[in-house]
């Protein structure tokens, strides 16, 4: 859980450090909105995923499960700016399949965290691998960072795109175009 009381202090100091009067109309609650606000945006935090993909069920079908288009909103640990997007997770059960919300709250737990694209997309893989134990997993997580569009080279609308492969995906180049023509439709 956050340290209300810290992130406040922090606040404070921030807008003082940037030359704003803290007790002016405007900002004289904004260190307890902010804080309120990190209790929201950090939750994934202490989040376990287990949580979201213990709960599964039998199916006599082993073919491939996709869930896409699953937004996301994160924070850059390196700057501590946002990037947000989409991420398309398909995995080949092996006996087991978990609820589709399941795949978008476990998406949540990572990207509620401050966090890197790569980090979270390997993440989500590895989570789904470890708790479903399907075949195989592919994660392909797309995003604009804006620590990239509105500072620094100042690119509004160039995304990054990360995969992680696991199981028979990592190795199967047909699974893996089968994969991206799946997300294309």
């Amino acid at each position: 859980m956050v340290d209300q009381k810290k992130i406040e202090e922090a606040v404070k100091l921030l807008l003082e450090g940037i030359g704003e009067d803290v007790d002016r109309e405007g900002l004289a609650d904004t260190p307890n909105r902010i804080a309120r606000m990190y209790e929201e945006i950090y939750k994934g935090m202490g989040e376990d995923p287990a949580k979201h993909l213990s709960r599964t069920f039998t199916v006599e079908s082993n073919e491939i499960v996709l869930e896409k288009d699953i937004t996301f909103y994160s924070t850059c640990e390196h700057h501590l700016m946002p990037f947000y997007g989409k991420v398309h997770i398909a995995y080949l059960p092996d006996g087991r399949v978990v609820g589709l919300s399941k795949l978008a709250r476990t998406v949540e737990v990572y990207a509620r965290r401050l966090q890197i694209q790569e980090q979270m997309t390997m993440q989500i893989a590895e989570a789904v691998m470890e708790h479903l134990k399907p075949q195989g997993v592919m994660v392909m997580a797309e995003a604009e960072h804006l620590c990239m569009t509105m500072r620094g080279v100042s690119k509004p609308g160039s995304r990054t795109i990360t995969t992680a492969a696991r199981g028979c995906f990592a190795h199967d180049v047909r699974l893996q175009q089968y994969f991206f023509e799946m997300i294309r439709r």
